[in-house]
């Protein structure tokens, strides 16, 4: 299958592979004829005696072959080298389009780094298979027998040796490389987890600095590294046997073409059958098939040290595979436009969704949001709040009931035009290398300034950005650096107020702020709600109070529902909730105050 799938991708290397078996092709054919010229030249020269201007002609067809295929090899790796950069290019837009569609949903459950592995060496490893190892084997099913067709009308033994000795190498390529070939997937996996675990590592430093963890992971990467030179080198020890059976057996096969030519032109008898008459040799005849036999041969010892290259492509290919076959579990694009409604009103209809069997997150959950209203969702860890909002955000889809946005089914509408109509403000809004306008303008990329310091003036986000030194052109760092929690939060909202967009998802947007910050980030809050629907996610009860509608969850179904004084009276699920959070708070704050 994996073989299948490397040949299907020919056609994303363009006429540059084409090319590059043309020119391989060529020279070989061109050593040929330069085997025939050097017979001639030196025939001439020793047995014929022949002077400069009689081998003149020769002298100058032999420079001008050596010229021709200097080219032939510069083009053919010219082309090579463009024929794998198109299907790596092509490769790492599919599998970066393919790993958009899957959606953060598969992205939270595979490892960063090994996917980070394949986006860059797997695809990588993919160059030798198409830049080396396909032209290897196109041209040792070609010259090899132009050769044979040359050699056998002059002598059929030295043919006879050659298409005898020929299919061990081969042979004994497979049966070696089936071995390394194993070793090989090994190796690629090994090196997946440790790419894996070493990013996990990196980018939890800061933790296991904290807790003192941080020798110990030294010690679990020195393992872990040790593990893969070990593998590599079985590897490379297979690798090396494989190159010492290759040579031996164009050694020897190179040998006996030499020894039987050799007797025969020192009239030397072989001890054969009366009944098989051996060919006459000239030295010129001689001269050139044993000129012939080192080319017979170097197609495929090329091919045996090019076959190793097919290992690694077929080690990486097994993982690009994985990841392109995977089915997205979210909403697909395509379909009608959402109708134009401002505010959007949003309904669950017995929606039912599980990440694996027997873990369901949501089961038969049903509410619905009226239009223009802010409703707050509350819930333990685990209650299903987040698998709503990816639901909603069009990450994941239901596995049964449906989600109507007004009259419309949510399955049925294009995914690209419903997520215009959403602006989301999670609870760690992410900030990307650029400035703060840019980064502003991620929602809408053509809004013009004026619109850019509306929108942060409304998010209360002006005063802040108005003091840096370049104001809203400031840049900042990957994930906010140089910024407060309260500012990075801010900035998030006015990306909100920049999109305008009918329907706000806000994820616990106050949570980790002081007060202040939590006081500015609230009043943007306020404004956002105004002629909008409104869901907001809350992990901290305090920021609920203002709520049209409080829905609490429990285990994917709705427990209870209503404002914030009838759910407090009610005694149930949220009264708990909010008597434990009180708790809580009290005792943080009994434990800040001084002894």
């Amino acid at each position: 299958m994996v073989n299948v799938w490397l040949k299907a991708q020919r056609p994303l290397a363009g006429n540059a592979l084409s090319l590059t078996l043309s020119l391989n092709t060529a020279n070989g054919l061109l050593a040929i004829v330069q085997a025939w010229c050097l017979a001639v030249i030196l025939n001439a020269a020793i047995f014929e005696d022949a002077g400069l201007t009689t081998i003149q002609p020769w002298l100058w067809a032999l420079l001008i072959l050596f010229v021709l295929r200097a080219l032939a090899i510069w083009f053919a790796e010219r082309a090579a080298f463009r024929a794998a950069a198109g299907v790596r290019i092509a490769l790492r837009d599919r599998l970066y389009r393919q790993l958009q569609r899957l959606g953060p949903a598969y992205l939270a459950s595979q490892r960063s780094g090994a996917l980070v592995e394949t986006l860059t060496k797997g695809i990588d490893d993919l160059e030798g298979y198409y830049a080396r190892f396909l032209p290897a084997m196109t041209l040792t099913s070609i010259l090899p027998l132009a050769i044979l067709a040359v050699v056998m009308p002059i002598d059929w033994l030295a043919g006879l040796v050659l298409l005898v000795t020929a299919p061990m190498i081969p042979v004994f390529m497979i049966l070696i490389g089936s071995g390394a070939e194993v070793r090989n997937q090994r190796q690629w996996k090994q090196l997946a987890r440790m790419s894996a675990h070493f990013l996990d590592v990196i980018q939890g430093l800061t933790t296991l600095k904290l807790f003192g963890a941080s020798r110990r992971e030294v010690e679990v990467i020195a393992q872990i590294s040790d593990d893969y030179r070990v593998s590599t080198m079985q590897v490379l020890r297979i690798a090396f046997l494989s190159s010492a059976v290759l040579e031996f057996f164009a050694t020897i096969g190179i040998a006996i073409v030499a020894v039987f030519i050799g007797f025969r032109l020192y009239g030397v008898a072989f001890p054969f059958p009366s009944w098989i008459v051996l060919p006459e040799v000239s030295f010129l005849q001689g001269l050139f098939i044993l000129m012939l036999a080192p080319e017979f041969f170097a197609p495929l010892r090329n091919l045996g040290t090019q076959y190793h290259a097919r290992m690694a492509a077929v080690a990486a290919a097994e993982q690009l595979i994985e990841v392109l076959q995977t089915e997205p579990t979210q909403a697909s694009s395509g379909g009608e436009s959402l109708a134009a409604h401002r505010p959007l009103g949003v309904c669950f209809e017995a929606v039912h969704f599980s990440y694996e069997p027997g873990r369901d997150a949501l089961q038969g959950l049903s509410f619905e949001i009226p239009a223009g209203q802010r409703i707050a969702l509350v819930g333990t860890s685990g209650a299903g709040k987040t698998t709503v909002v990816n639901l909603l955000l069009g990450f994941l889809t239901p596995a049964e009931g449906r989600i109507l946005i007004g009259e419309q089914d949510l399955s049925q509408i294009d995914l690209a035009d419903w997520r215009r109509h959403l602006a989301w403000v999670p609870q760690q809004p992410r900030l990307f290398q650029g400035s703060i306008a840019d980064n502003i303008r991620l929602g809408v990329p053509d809004a013009d300034l004026d619109a850019v310091r509306e929108a942060a003036r409304r998010a209360r986000a002006d005063r802040f950005i108005d003091a840096l030194p370049h104001g809203y052109e400031n840049l900042v760092g990957e994930r906010g650096a140089g910024l407060s929690g309260g500012q990075i939060q801010r900035i998030a909202l006015a990306r909100a107020f920049l999109r305008d967009a009918p329907l706000v998802i806000l994820d616990e947007a106050t949570a980790n702020l002081d007060p202040e910050s939590e006081r500015l980030v609230q009043e943007g809050i306020d404004e956002l709600a105004r002629d909008r629907t409104l869901l907001v996610i809350a992990h901290r009860l305090a920021t609920v109070r203002r709520a049209d509608r409080i829905l609490v969850l429990d285990q994917g179904r709705v427990a209870e529902q209503g404002d914030h004084d009838t759910l407090a009276a009610a005694g149930g699920y949220y009264a708990r909730m909010l008597a434990a959070s009180s708790s809580t708070r009290i005792t943080v704050t009994a434990q800040e105050q001084p002894a």
